[in-house]
């Protein structure tokens, strides 16, 4: 018997899908654990699973809980090292860089003052985003000198410690479109276009969801990318240049509802294969 431990917040349509993927798999027991009612006894809990799939909402929760479980010995996707690196931006960028991954130019300062020099010094517009967030919340497109004096200042004012620190990504032309792939493992299995009017095209702010072909150059990239913030089940975000992809971000809980029909591929049978796979290889 296969023990696998999905842990989650709220059960969303990923998590239903997977849920049911599971149910169909002889020799395999799921275990549903609602990280709002997890504590641990640390160094004393012992879990009869063979593996944690992390869905979890909450990127501070999942990152401690990914921990706390691989402390005690259990096999953990995505694991710890990859939710750290995914879930802060500077991080993620750094990885890409440290493996040659092409991705828009970024620059990290930590006052307004270096932070404006920084800005005028790669010319408008640009891109200031928070670390640490999701979903395209708190981004912000700087066209002139006005706009990124006030936004600094707002910044400094009045947020928290995560926003005294400035990440600054140049901004890229993308003809209101970006890529997403999926890669699960050593494969890009799908990818899609996401599509707005506006400049930010996330699917949760209101981005519609294409196919998008998986082209050799698009499958390359997305796995390196991949095995540059440590590999497992991530999603990709990529621009479109005329002088190739760029790596934007590296997603560890990815979203997939909108693309199982927009591309025809079997998203959570494919996770549930995989993580039977690594679950029982014993390594």
């Amino acid at each position: 018997m296969t023990r696998i431990g999905l842990m989650h917040s709220l059960i969303r349509p990923e998590e239903k899908l997977l849920i049911r993927e599971f149910q169909t798999r002889e020799g395999v027991e799921l275990k549903l654990i609602d990280d709002r009612k997890l504590s641990y006894n640390l160094g004393k809990d012992k879990f009869d699973l063979d593996l944690v799939l992390e869905r979890c909402i909450n990127h501070s929760r999942a990152l401690h809980a990914l921990r706390l479980f691989e402390s005690a010995g259990l096999k953990c996707i995505n694991s710890s090292k990859v939710a750290t690196i995914c879930g802060d931006k500077i991080l993620t960028s750094i990885h890409l860089q440290e493996h040659n991954i092409p991705q828009p130019e970024v620059r990290i300062a930590f006052t307004e003052e270096s932070t404006l020099q920084a800005i005028e010094e790669m010319g408008y517009p640009v891109v200031l985003k928070p670390a640490v967030g999701s979903w395209g919340r708190l981004l912000s497109k700087v066209n002139d000198r006005d706009a990124a004096e006030s936004i600094l200042e707002h910044k400094a004012t009045l947020g928290t410690y995560h926003h005294s620190i400035f990440y600054i990504q140049k901004y890229i032309e993308k003809n209101g479109r970006d890529i997403r792939s999926f890669v699960i493992g050593d494969r890009c299995i799908a990818a899609i276009y996401r599509s707005s009017d506006h400049w930010i095209t996330n699917t949760a702010r209101g981005g519609i969801a294409q196919n998008c072909p998986l082209t050799d150059e698009l499958k390359t990239l997305s796995v390196k990318a991949a095995k540059a913030v440590g590999g497992g089940i991530v999603a990709v975000d990529l621009f479109e240049t005329k002088n190739g992809l760029l790596v934007n971000e590296v997603n560890y809980t990815m979203e997939f509802r909108n693309s199982i029909t927009t591309t025809g591929v079997n998203i959570p049978e494919l996770i549930v294969d995989y993580v039977l796979q690594v679950a029982q290889s014993g390594t």
